[in-house]
């Protein structure tokens, strides 16, 4: 009798556990993600990516809302910086962080911030602000909402002489408390670490997890909203077998309240 009671339970405990995976899956994304998203002053060149970076169920998952103060680590050409804009909204602010110059670049080669400027000189996106830092002196404006990092941490480690775990205690000190941090990158092997930071530029999932925690933040939970299950995380990430199709996790943490 005890047996079979233990057994209903498990059938019961397992259809619970799969209509949460359901309703997971087909959650209902706020009005204010998906209006960002449909933004019609997004450039053809973001929408186009939209089908394999999913935006609205990242941004979802980040929590972002109107009104936040937002920072986006490394925004490249301002793909989620545009979307962060919309979301905050006239009330919040998007500070969008890019370090002054690329190593090995030409000296004539304009700035990592030069798209990011272009984009906030554009009244559309008048609550954004460009700031040129060094990663290894980050310095962020305080009681932040939201830090995003998005393929970009493993690029951390490759930044001479820094330490990542005092970068991670730089947003630390700039996020409020309960404030989230994520982090958004490119799978590496299991127990590889960091040691694949500059060959494939893919990171292990639970070395950022364990550096972060580190850092004095909490671990909340991870999406898997971007896995792709036939990534044999061998090749880099700009190989043209897997480029813009990379097993990617998502990883939220918080600063204790």
């Amino acid at each position: 009798m005890k047996r079979a009671l233990m057994f209903a339970v498990g059938i019961f405990l397992g259809v619970v556990a799969a209509v949460t995976l359901v309703h997971a899956a087909h959650q209902v994304l706020p009005a204010y993600i998906t209006a960002a998203v449909s933004d019609p002053a997004r450039p053809e060149s973001d929408t186009k990516r939209d089908a394999d970076r999913k935006p609205a169920e990242c941004l979802a998952f980040a929590g972002v809302k109107p009104g936040e103060r937002v920072a986006d680590l490394v925004p490249g050409g301002g793909y989620f910086t545009r979307l962060f804009s919309a979301v905050v909204g006239p009330s919040g602010r998007v500070y969008a962080v890019a370090p002054p110059s690329r190593p090995g670049a030409a000296p004539d080669a304009p700035p990592p911030a030069a798209p990011v400027q272009a984009l906030a000189a554009d009244p559309h996106y008048g609550n954004v602000t460009v700031l040129a830092q060094k990663f290894g002196e980050l310095a962020l404006p305080e009681n932040l909402d939201l830090v995003w990092t998005s393929r970009n941490y493993h690029d951390f480690h490759n930044i001479p002489n820094a330490n990542v775990v005092d970068i991670d205690k730089a947003i630390l000190k700039a996020l409020k408390p309960g404030g989230i941090y994520i982090v958004l990158d490119h799978v590496a092997p299991k127990g590889s670490g960091f040691s694949e930071t500059s060959n494939t530029h893919r990171i292990d999932p639970e070395a950022v997890k364990t550096e972060v925690v580190s850092a004095g933040f909490k671990y909340v939970g991870a999406s898997n909203v971007l896995h792709n299950p036939q990534d044999p995380h061998t090749e880099k990430v700009f190989d043209s077998s897997i480029k813009d199709h990379t097993d990617q996790f998502i990883l939220k943490f918080e600063k204790p309240k």
